[in-house]
């Protein structure tokens, strides 16, 4: 590569990248939709050394006792799928600033591969496209949750509301007007806790329910009609199985419902609580009484209002 005077560029050798928060499965989508959500977010710094290796210099932030091992972090795993599959000559150093806690439902495993992967991706010789560094992060997802699911990572790789399944990203449209209002009470749910939760029977039923409030939820995104989305942003399949790990939880669904949301669910495995609102202000008072609803139950608690429709994570 060159410059207008024909001297050559100086690749960088250190890229840092941000991800942000995100609601996983949106209520209706379960490991297929989610949305980011601006507010809090992991940052990587990853340096391109000559060794054919992923070693990780150091962690901090709100979770500092992850492993070191890179086969063993989300964020590690990630870089090492990402080196094996391109073949690279070289390898990454990665210095892991976690922002989000763990076990919160607000994607932190997710943030932390997505981090990684695009700012390694800055330090490769022919940068690859968001959609191209999914299976690697997919990859270290894995290594938090024990499967292949990107409702979190789509998001945060493309920005907004994205329909994630194991091999495609659509990025789905949603009015910029539309809020989430998210709190975060101050609990930790594993994520391999919450699915073992959802294990056993389901009717056939309940699948055709889940499956109609989903079709309505994108019929209304892409049309911006509040009406189906109102209609459909319902969980009636999984929320009912994880709502009693949540303290508080009916109440604080109740206090988004009683501001107008056009619902409110678990986000991603818990115990965030989750609304979506047709404007900020609507937002914002939800998340007070929300939050009290949290405060009742004996939890303090941490609010994130944020457009529904909100950025990719980028490079700093």
């Amino acid at each position: 590569m060159l410059k207008e005077d024909s001297t050559p560029l100086l690749r960088a050798d250190v890229a840092v990248a941000e991800a942000y928060a995100s609601v996983g499965n949106v209520g209706i989508g379960f490991d297929i939709l989610g949305h980011c959500v601006e507010g809090a977010g992991d940052r990587a710094e990853v340096r391109r050394i000559p060794e054919r290796e992923v070693r990780i210099a150091a962690i901090d932030g709100v979770i500092t006792d992850l492993p070191m091992a890179a086969a063993d972090n989300t964020a590690g795993a990630a870089l090492l799928s990402m080196m094996r599959a391109l073949d690279l000559p070289f390898g990454f150093e990665l210095v892991l600033h976690k922002g989000i806690a763990l076990g919160s439902g607000m994607g932190g495993s997710a943030a932390s591969c997505v981090a990684a992967v695009v700012a390694a991706n800055a330090l490769l010789d022919e940068p690859l496209s968001r959609e191209a560094l999914y299976p690697f992060a997919l990859d270290g997802e894995v290594v938090a949750s024990g499967s292949r699911h990107g409702d979190n990572l789509g998001p945060m790789l493309l920005g907004g509301l994205v329909l994630a399944t194991e091999s495609r990203l659509v990025r789905i449209p949603v009015p910029g007007e539309w809020h989430c209002a998210l709190v975060h009470p101050h609990v930790v749910l594993e994520t391999r806790r919450a699915r073992a939760a959802l294990a056993g029977h389901y009717a056939l039923g309940e699948f055709v329910a889940q499956s109609a409030n989903l079709a309505l939820v994108l019929a209304g995104c892409y049309r911006g009609e509040a009406a189906l989305v109102r209609e459909g942003l319902s969980d009636v399949l999984i929320e009912p199985r994880r709502a009693p790990l949540i303290p508080g939880f009916a109440a604080v669904k109740q206090a988004a419902l009683a501001h107008g949301a056009l619902g409110a669910s678990i986000s991603g495995a818990g115990p965030s609580v989750f609304g979506w609102f047709e404007d900020r202000t609507s937002a914002v008072a939800a998340s007070h009484d929300m939050r009290a609803a949290f405060r009742a139950a004996g939890h303090d608690s941490d609010v994130l209002v944020a457009p529904i429709d909100g950025p990719a994570a980028r490079l700093l």
